[in-house]
């Protein structure tokens, strides 16, 4: 199992325990994302959702106000904070988890941190123009991403040589810059960024080559729930929520430390069966 395992990240004093693998929750308060787009954009329901989410067994809840779906059309910092930050502040108050924030613009993490967020986690990497040094200035742990290209051209012919190096070699060098700007490694996460420009079998390769990521001892965090390459094994609706899970408890099992989910009862589940199978000798 990945050796970041026993690390502890102080998310705005709530603690994130990786002792342990765990569950990140996914809540979008956007009106256009690919698999819960509209749902939660009332901030009495988003709240609701991320109260349930951590009854379900989630360890982090993680507020996104834009959609980063293939072809997604871009919003303004002004829109996001708008949707954003609101939801942290009453979610930072009312929950005993650590509230992320998923954004690319150095406002948005600004002011999410001002409102509470305990974790900063970034598609982009931190490349946006002054994202390395809000994320520095704030304090919080940061989860930075590998995308090849944009969200909106992404996904048009995604094409590496070899998938697992290449973002391995991207995320490391990224974890470096980071470090250069004042951001201490203890509080670096890193994301392989299943469906984020490559093909089906790019993300089945990454998905077995997480070791190869997990050996320079950097948390990971997977996110592969309901994304395409789930939707290419596994092509009727009905059989999603139980394909998701299975890859997450994979991604555990190949040594992630988190796993970014929309169905938390499902993955928590899951995750016990790998749990146990890694450490029966605990039960």
């Amino acid at each position: 199992m990945n050796e970041s395992f026993g690390r502890r990240l102080n998310c705005a004093g709530k603690l994130l325990d990786l002792s342990h693998p765990r569950i990140m929750g996914i809540l979008n308060v956007t009106p256009d994302s690919f698999s819960d787009g509209g749902r939660f954009v009332d901030p009495d329901v988003a709240v609701a959702h991320a109260r349930a989410m951590v009854a379900e067994g989630a360890d982090i809840i993680d507020v996104g106000g834009e959609s980063t779906r293939p072809g997604a059309a871009p919003v303004d910092a002004a829109e996001e904070i708008r949707r954003v930050v609101p939801i942290v502040e009453r979610l930072a108050a009312a929950l005993a988890v650590p509230v992320s924030v998923d954004t690319g613009k150095p406002e948005v993490m600004r002011a999410a941190a001002a409102a509470g967020a305990g974790m900063i986690n970034d598609v982009y990497a931190l490349r946006a123009p002054d994202a390395l040094e809000a994320a520095a200035e704030t304090g919080l742990p940061v989860c930075i991403m590998h995308m090849q290209g944009e969200p909106r051209t992404m996904q048009q012919h995604p094409h590496y040589d070899d998938v697992v190096a290449e973002v391995a070699a991207f995320l490391y060098e990224r974890a470096t810059a980071c470090v250069a700007a004042g951001i201490d490694r203890e509080r670096i996460v890193i994301d392989p960024g299943f469906g984020f420009g490559k093909t089906l079998r790019h993300n089945y390769e990454l998905l077995a080559g997480l070791p190869e990521l997990a050996r320079r001892g950097l948390p990971i965090v997977a996110g592969v729930s309901r994304k395409s390459m789930i939707r290419g094994v596994a092509p009727e609706p009905g059989q999603r929520t139980v394909a998701s899970a299975t890859a997450a408890a994979l991604a555990v099992w190949q040594g992630a430390s988190l796993v970014r989910v929309h169905d938390v009862a499902a993955t928590a589940a899951a995750l016990a069966v790998a749990i146990a199978t890694r450490a029966p000798a605990k039960l």
